[in-house]
């Protein structure tokens, strides 16, 4: 990929009329034959079409564009309100039938105004099911739904939650917030919310399906029972033709129509139940604004993505979670996949290796078969760990049930299971179970990144890792021929090692494919010698393997050693004889970041194309100084490489290094590793151990930048905030893994952590190597664990981590009628202390990270934060109550008055509830402990699939961006909006991937003064991350402060201070106090309030962003400075003018150490001060006037208060009366007019700005 990179590297050379031509050199977008026509075309897409109807209203009108598919059409038209009746039908034009699967362009005459008409087709017992289920839903009819893999209040959204408590609140409240409050759990459970009108008691299948034959071949479908609103029953037959009520009873079967009155008949069930039932029409329609009044985001099925599982949930008794009664709940495994379960079975290696062999010539290709892979790996995760769970919980029969365990395999829906551990002996020498679980682990990611790379001719299976209570679980497709019985000396794998590494394998027909793979990966073709001594030429890994299926594909299996081993690391921690083998690494599979490499070959890129451009400059000016007028004429004469360049040359500078830069040949650069350097290969000749000697030292080279360059770099970045602050171990896994970073190295960043803002990323550091050894020592005792005993072993091992400090002594509570059933099961947990887990979490600590633990760092952990950590990993799902981690009584309740999002009643309501609740009468009896078996709700799996991200979506949004950059905003907004529609075709509206590309265009939109576009894409982002990321993420966080940063320029502070306070909610449950970049949020509410002109409340926000500054950053900080500027500023608008000549004092002098004199912010600060100091002299003599003269009067006043009220003592105070110590209103008149003088507001707000620009203050960026 050098050719990619050099393009990449001159943008600043190309023209920059059109967009076009850079796209296409970088690969970018194929958008670019024409960039202009593309535009119109855009503009033009979209017309109206006429579509007749069957029934009333008779016709209704649609928007279409001629890129959509006939299908796409009529889903369209069944969401339509007038429309929601049919569901089997077709359309036709000028008395043609239309295919659904073409697109309306290829319909001959279908153009704008063009007149379409719907026409009822005859069931078939498939759409009659179909049609059914679909009324159920559309009519409330469907009921809850108990899903084994989704888990509890899954897709969760409380954005409405947020958005309810706005109206209610005046500005006073608004600005009202209690910043030393401890985080309360239920901010994670969203408002009990109205129930949805009823429309039907059921609709179920009737007891007499399905038809008996004789009536089968009468057109008899289904038979189905129907409970009215009002109470009647009417058994309905659905028949070829419709569907209408007939004469059978609950114990007399007779399926033929009823007579009138109590007969009727009608193509559609909902036409039907609105014949049947004469409140059914107006509680429909009050259903629907029921669901209107939702958020549309809110209400949609997440379909292409796996919802997230909340970790904190309401308890069973809550109406939230409610489970009514609905016989049909059991019986649309039916209703959905037909009697025989053949709908929902499917051939999953075919469907996704065909839709890889798509054609992908045009843009229309290229998105139709993006979309279907992506809806397909959805599907495939989905199918995947449901089988998982089940193959978990012993449901699914092993296809070898004589072998060990861990050593069985299974095949359900399809989908091949096995487990992640070292069931046959494989990965013995590499270190067991632990190097099969990492294996398994690495695999995926390696096949998601031959997916990303879409090499044609070469096929990997789909392949998703599932860990469930302890255990790890391997769903891939089923290769064709993978289990085919061999011949004697015949082996299934044709490229790579075949059993160990003793036998290998080269089968040239594997070679052009998988070299393609290589030079992707930067992986070097190298030599590799079986048990014989004999040399085989690879590309890949000689762990990678290549298998010709029975279908004629070349597929690419084992892709977990697509780097090379971390050798230093496995030096470093390799014990010698006698030492202690229990503080040894785990396993040998530490190998490096693909990222990591993909970053020193940039690293070696730029050092040489600068190695080059020297050269050639050199070069140029020897031959200038003789021949300087032939050198212009002929500029690549004297190089092999000509870039065709047709734009005329200008004598500059610039352009002579453009050229220069143009004139270096990409192909002479190489770079790659072997991955199997130091991995046992035993050279036979001299030369072959020179070239793997040449090829360690290279690796170990990139093993040094990792320890000398990536990680130091990555600390210092978050030190001098050139990166975000991490929130939790989710977002520091993140940029650690972008940087290349192994998590082994928490260790190494835990000892580089010096300073105090360093000291809090230490802090996560620790809880994140924490949560990850608990995640080991408890996978330990679940593994084998039955299911029915899990919740009380996972309860005592919490009570053990986190609930000593109220019990010192937890014992498991074990049900014993349960444990009498499983006299074999291995109940080891219940004689953990916490002392005894200590001491395991320190071994795993020490052993995984290198890390020794502090003997009191159990004291020192954040219990909520750590709690929240363990559940994510483990995919707990707890109930939501205020959790007692030590015994002192005076603990806070989780209810403290007023908070972001709901308002005192309901709170106390939900507490009843929960006070109520099993979980809290049984903790309350005996020696209380902070977790019992019940507060385990359920257990959720832990998903890593191997789906590839879209090109074409991620290349338009980067072709927008660099559009507007340019200054092309025209071409700049087209691409945008491209990139937006194609993210929601391909992956669905509800997916993590379209969350993050709403926010990336709201922030464009933002600063290109679209405030309102803005906006809108902000609240969606803040939706689909609750749904698809979680109610807590650190993403979705960050999605609720740009939104309220958005609403705020809108006008609209208060409700942006509504989602500022959600924020902050979060930040205490994800992270607790004192988060780096909670000071920039605190920094900009407090603008906020000004803006409301709330002085006395902006003031407080000021006081609270400068306090935990102080405490992160340090007193004599910057950062601390630019925010004791704003605080003076605040304290003069409050009418505290002392107080605010003090703040500016010390912000002056701040500035004089740090900066100098000279510069500008210390200049500034000085002309405050002065004026400051002449205002608190005029007030002070104002005051003494006033007061002699009330003197002579013989009236008295108490003093006016001039202290700073800076403490957080003098807040409540001053929150509950904010008025009283103020004179009256016209001295603060005086003082806003004075501060803002001869330059208005305008003066005001350029100062703020300017403190905020201060060097190396993040404060007032854009919120992070």
């Amino acid at each position: 990929m050098p050719d990619k990179q050099e393009t990449a590297a001159q943008p600043s050379s190309q023209d920059t009329e059109t967009l076009n031509t850079q796209l296409e050199s970088t690969k970018a977008d194929p958008y670019g034959q024409t960039a202009e026509d593309d535009g119109e075309e855009v503009g033009d897409a979209l017309y109206p079409l006429t579509i007749h109807l069957p029934h009333e209203p008779s016709k209704i009108h649609v928007m279409v564009s001629p890129q959509e598919q006939v299908h796409e059409l009529r889903q369209s038209v069944i969401e339509l309100p007038a429309a929601f009746q049919y569901s089997c039908f077709h359309l036709e034009h000028a008395g043609e039938r239309i295919n659904d699967f073409v697109q309306i362009s290829d319909v001959k005459g279908l153009g704008p105004e063009a007149e379409i008409r719907l026409v009822e087709d005859p069931y078939t017992e498939k759409e009659a099911r179909i049609h059914v289920f679909r009324i159920r839903e559309m009519v409330g009819a469907a009921g809850d739904r108990t899903d084994t893999f989704h888990g509890v209040l899954s897709g969760l959204s409380l954005f409405d939650s947020v958005t309810a408590g706005v109206k209610d609140t005046d500005d006073v409240q608004a600005s009202i917030y209690d910043f030393d409050a401890p985080a309360t759990p239920s901010t994670l459970i969203p408002r009990e919310a109205e129930p949805a009108p009823k429309t039907v008691k059921s609709i179920a299948l009737s007891p007499w399906n399905p038809p008996p034959y004789h009536l089968r071949q009468k057109g008899h479908l289904l038979y189905l029972l129907v409970t009215t609103k009002e109470g009647e029953q009417y058994q309905i037959t659905s028949h070829v033709g419709g569907f209408y009520v007939n004469k059978s009873s609950n114990s007399k079967f007779d399926p033929s129509p009823r007579a009138a009155p109590k007969g009727a008949s009608a193509h559609s069930l909902l036409t039907l139940l609105g014949q049947i039932s004469p409140s059914f029409s107006e509680s429909f329609e009050q259903l629907l604004q029921y669901n209107n009044g939702r958020d549309p985001l809110d209400t949609l099925q997440v379909t292409n993505a796996i919802p997230a599982a909340p970790w904190l949930v309401p308890s069973q008794s809550s109406p939230l979670c409610a489970h009514s009664s609905d016989i049909t709940r059991t019986q649309e495994g039916y209703l959905i996949s037909g009697v025989d379960n053949t709908d929902s079975l499917r051939d999953w290696n075919e469907e996704i290796q065909s839709a890889r062999e798509l054609p992908k010539e045009t843009v229309q290709d290229r998105v139709f078969r993006e979309r279907f892979i992506s809806k397909l790996f959805a599907d495939y995760a989905d199918a995947a760990a449901r089988g998982a769970i089940l193959v978990a919980r012993g449901e699914v029969t092993p296809l070898n049930p004589t072998e060990g365990r861990d050593a069985q395999i299974f095949v359900y829906n399809n989908v091949f299971f096995s487990f992640g551990a070292d069931g046959v002996g494989t990965f013995t020498s590499e270190g067991g179970d632990d190097a099969a679980r990492v294996a398994t682990g690495k695999d995926v990611n390696g096949v998601r990144i031959v997916n990303q790379l879409d090499i044609d001719g070469l096929y990997s299976p789909a392949t998703v890792v599932i860990d469930y209570l302890g255990k790890r679980i391997v769903g891939q497709t089923v290769v064709p021929g993978i289990f085919k019985q061999r011949e004697p000396g015949e082996n299934s794998i044709e490229y790579g090692a075949v059993e160990g590494k003793e036998i290998v394998a080269a089968d040239e027909r594997f070679a052009p494919t998988f070299e393609k793979l290589s030079k992707a990966l930067k992986v070097k073709k190298h030599p590799v010698w079986d048990k014989d001594g004999k040399r085989f030429d690879l590309e890949a890994s000689v762990e990678t393997k290549g298998l010709m299926g029975t279908d004629g594909r070349k597929y690419v299996l084992d892709l977990y050693r697509i780097t090379p081993l971390d050798v230093l690391w496995l030096e470093e921690n390799q014990s010698g004889e006698g030492e202690n083998d229990e503080l040894e690494y785990p396993h040998r599979m530490t190998v490096l970041r693909p990222e990591l490499v993909e970053l020193i070959r940039s690293q070696k890129w730029t050092e040489w194309v600068n190695k080059e451009l020297a050269r050639l400059k050199q070069q140029s000016q020897s031959k200038s100084e003789n021949e300087q007028i032939s050198e212009k004429e002929e500029p690549s004469s004297a190089e092999e490489k000509n870039l065709a360049d047709n734009k005329p040359k200008e004598p500059s500078e610039e352009n002579a290094a453009t050229e220069a830069e143009d004139r270096i040949d990409a192909s002479e650069f190489h770079f790659a590793l072997n991955p199997d350097a130091y991995s046992g290969q035993v050279p036979q000749t001299d030369a072959e151990k020179e070239e793997l000697a040449t090829d360690e030292e290279d690796v170990r080279n990139a093993c040094r930048y990792l320890r000398e360059s990536a990680i130091p770099d990555f600390v210092n970045d978050i030190k001098a905030s050139e990166l975000p602050f991490p929130m939790d171990g989710q977002s520091l896994t993140k940029m650690m893994h972008k940087r290349g970073i192994n998590m082994r190295y928490l260790g190494k960043i835990v000892s580089l952590c010096e300073g105090p803002r360093l000291l809090r990323l230490r802090d996560l550091c620790l809880q994140e190597i924490i949560s990850r050894a608990f995640k080991y020592v408890a996978g330990k005792y679940l593994r084998y664990l039955p299911l029915p005993l899990t919740s009380a072993c996972i309860a005592h091992l919490l009570n053990c981590l986190l609930g000593s400090g109220l019990n010192i002594k937890p014992s498991a509570e074990i049900d014993e009628a349960l444990k009498a059933l499983y006299p074999e099961a291995d109940l080891a947990f219940a004689n953990a202390t916490p002392e005894s887990l200590r001491k395991e979490i320190e071994a795993e600590a020490v052993r995984r990270f290198k890390f020794t633990m502090d003997s009191e760092w159990h004291s020192q952990v954040k219990p909520l934060q750590l709690l929240r950590e363990v559940s994510l990993k483990l995919g707990l799902q707890l109930q939501a109550k205020k959790f007692q981690f030590t015994s002192d009584s005076t603990t806070p309740a989780t209810t403290n008055g007023v908070n972001g999002h709901a308002n005192g009643d309901s709170k106390k309501k939900k507490k009843k509830a929960r006070d109520g609740s099993p979980a809290s009468v049984a903790s309350s009896v005996g020696i209380p402990c902070t977790f019992t078996p019940d507060d385990i709700v359920n257990v959720v799996p832990i998903i890593k699939d191997s789906a590839p991200k879209s090109a074409i979506a991620e290349e338009a949004l980067e072709g927008g961006r660099h559009s507007i950059m340019q200054n092309n905003r025209k071409i700049g907004q087209e691409l945008l909006l491209e990139s937006l529609t194609l993210h929601e075709q391909i992956y669905g509206i509800l997916h993590p991937e379209v969350a993050r590309s709403y926010s990336s265009l709201a922030q464009i939109y933002y600063q290109l003064e679209e405030k309102e576009a803005a906006i809108d894409l902000a609240r969606k982002a803040v939706i689909v991350s609750e749904r698809t990321i979680g109610v807590d993420s650190a993403e979705t966080l960050l999605y609720y402060l740009n939104l309220g940063l958005y609403v705020h320029g809108f006008g609209d502070s208060k409700t942006a201070l509504a989602y500022v306070k959600h924020a902050l909610e979060l930040w205490k449950i994800i992270y607790g106090f004192d988060h780096p970049d909670s000071i920039t949020t605190l920094n900009n509410a407090a603008v906020m309030l000004q803006h409301m002109q709330a002085y006395h409340e902006s003031r407080i926000w000021f006081e609270q962003a400068l306090s935990v500054c102080e405490r992160v950053m340090g007193k004599q900080s910057l950062p601390a400075a630019s925010l004791l500027f704003q605080l003076a500023q605040a304290l003069a608008l409050d009418n505290e003018s002392k107080a605010a000549l003090g703040k500016m004092r010390e912000c002056y002098t701040i500035f004089l150490h740090q900066l100098g004199p000279e510069n500008n912010n210390t200049k500034e600060a000085e002309t405050w001060l002065e004026q400051l100091t002449q205002n608190a002299v005029a007030i002070a003599k104002r005051d003494k006037d006033a007061q002699a003269r009330r003197l002579r009067a013989g009236i008295r006043f108490p003093p006016r208060n001039v202290a700073l009220g800076g403490g957080t003592s003098a807040q409540p105070a001053a929150l509950i009366n904010p008025q009283t110590d103020k004179p009256d209103a016209r001295s603060i008149d005086d003082l806003i007019k004075f501060i803002e003088g001869n330059t208005a507001q305008k003066k005001t707000t350029n100062k703020k700005r300017t403190g905020r620009g201060a060097p190396k203050t993040r404060v007032g960026a854009t919120v992070a």
